[in-house]
């Protein structure tokens, strides 16, 4: 009576899964097909006792309801590989693998007619048996590929189970994978561990509620709400772009815009909980949260701290420099983080930045505090012009002078004509110029000029 309640509550929830994949299949696009590779061990360990039963007839025996359950789904798959059955321990067969049934629709028949015939006797190659499973999957690069590796031991032919892994992961030959031990020592977990997510099935019960949550997890939806928080942990804060990172090939999985209702609530996103994410909110500067903890089979609200406030680079009327740029960088720091235009209005992360405006001579603005849900707004002194009105070849240069009458070069007048017109901004100004036809140093014409707002200053080249 206790083994029919465990293959129907297994029933049971498979059935549950597929109605709602049912309901919810009917106004939204096609689910990819999802393929899963139960990989067994059928090393000699298996033959062990394990309370009424041996841990091969457990497995077999769970693994042939589930299968059959699994029929139920039109976009799921099922493929069985083996290890360790083919020879005998004294051999020590390190290669002692094989594809028993391969992926194909409706064939639980098939897996378990397989299952009746597979005899443990070898040892347990872990290694070389998920790197076979690269062959196993069809292509098909819509599809989400699971391994489900049951096993009653680590690996003995000295392989690195964990980089094999982790290698498939990232050429995404599978999803993470799952690791159900059977009997397996609390100093050995760990060697497990770093394959997939392991679960431990000390006894027949924990077994078959792990399988439960395998399925589980591979099959329900999975939804997540992102909150952007203010200063204040209230999640205001939208649209803005953002994009769930596969953690382990740092490409992106995903990509939003943020959005909040009219009742002011983030919306449900529908995400693979299979796959490890980092989750970055492309604010100015960005956010990221590594590492973003999903729980499969539910809505997960992840809240991140995202408050911005708006720059605004005000430009009063058309200024000779036409487009002004301002390079902003967080405080302190060297590396740019944004070029923002005169005229525009940009949201950063509340805080400090420094401003180099790219106007001649340029103005470095430190300390410019955005806040929260307020705007900065920054202006600069309205720019002249500099006009030369002679039309000469020769070399020269345009300084500024500070109030010390310290000078610092700005900019070379053009070689082949002088005749130019130049924005600068208010100041003092000096002008150092020698003709191409001059035969000495001593012809440089210098002159000393001053720039006013809005206002041209023309200067005339002297032949001397």
């Amino acid at each position: 009576m206790a083994a029919w309640v465990k293959k129907a509550g297994i029933v049971l929830l498979l059935l549950l899964l597929a109605m709602a994949g049912t309901a919810m299949a009917q106004d939204k696009k096609p689910k990819p097909k999802t393929r899963i590779l139960f990989l067994l061990d059928a090393s000699g360990s298996m033959m062990a006792k394990w309370e009424k039963s041996d841990r091969m007839n457990v497995a077999k025996d769970l693994l042939a309801h589930l299968v059959d359950s699994l029929e139920r789904f039109e976009n799921v798959e099922v493929a069985l590989r083996a290890y360790g059955h083919q020879h005998g321990r004294e051999r020590n067969d390190c290669k002692d693998t094989k594809l028993e049934v391969p992926f194909g629709a409706k064939n639980a028949a098939n897996v378990k007619k397989k299952l009746g015939e597979i005899v443990p006797r070898g040892n347990t190659p872990i290694t070389y048996s998920l790197e076979q499973t690269a062959n196993d999957f069809p292509e098909d690069p819509r599809a989400r590929n699971v391994v489900i590796l049951i096993t009653d031991g680590i690996e003995s032919c000295n392989g690195d189970p964990c980089a094999v892994s982790l290698a498939l992961q990232k050429k995404r030959i599978f999803l993470r994978p799952f690791v159900i031990g059977i009997g397996i020592d609390a100093e050995y977990e760990k060697q497990l561990n770093c394959i997939g997510q392991y679960f431990n099935a000390a006894d027949v019960k924990t077994f078959e509620n792990v399988l439960t949550e395998i399925v589980t997890q591979t099959l329900s939806e999975t939804t997540v709400s992102v909150e952007l928080l203010d200063d204040q942990d209230r999640p205001v804060e939208t649209n803005v772009n953002m994009t769930f990172l596969n953690a382990l090939t740092g490409l992106p999985e995903y990509n939003f815009v943020h959005y909040l209702n009219d009742r002011g609530k983030p919306d449900m996103l529908e995400i693979d909980a299979l796959m490890p994410y980092d989750l970055v909110i492309s604010t100015t500067p960005a956010v990221v949260e590594r590492n973003v903890t999903i729980k499969p089979g539910r809505n997960n609200v992840i809240r991140v701290k995202a408050p911005q406030g708006t720059l605004y680079l005000r430009q009063d009327g058309p200024s000779p420099y036409g487009q002004l740029q301002t390079i902003v960088r967080q405080n302190g720091e060297v590396r740019t983080l944004n070029v923002q235009a005169f005229g525009d209005k940009h949201k950063y992360l509340s805080g400090k930045y420094d401003l180099e405006v790219l106007s001649t001579p340029r103005i470095y603005l430190k300390d410019i505090e955005v806040k929260q849900g307020q705007t900065k707004t920054i202006t600069i002194p309205t720019p002249g012009q500099l006009a030369i009105s002679s039309q000469m070849q020769g070399y020269g240069s345009v300084y500024s002078i500070d109030e010390s009458g310290a000078q610092r070069w700005l900019l070379n007048i053009p070689e082949n004509n002088s005749k130019v017109t130049i924005p600068l901004q208010p100041g003092n100004y000096k002008l150092v110029y020698r003709m191409k036809t001059a035969q000495s140093s001593k012809f440089t014409d210098v002159q000393d000029f001053t720039i006013r707002s809005g206002a041209t200053t023309t200067v005339r080249i002297f032949n001397r």
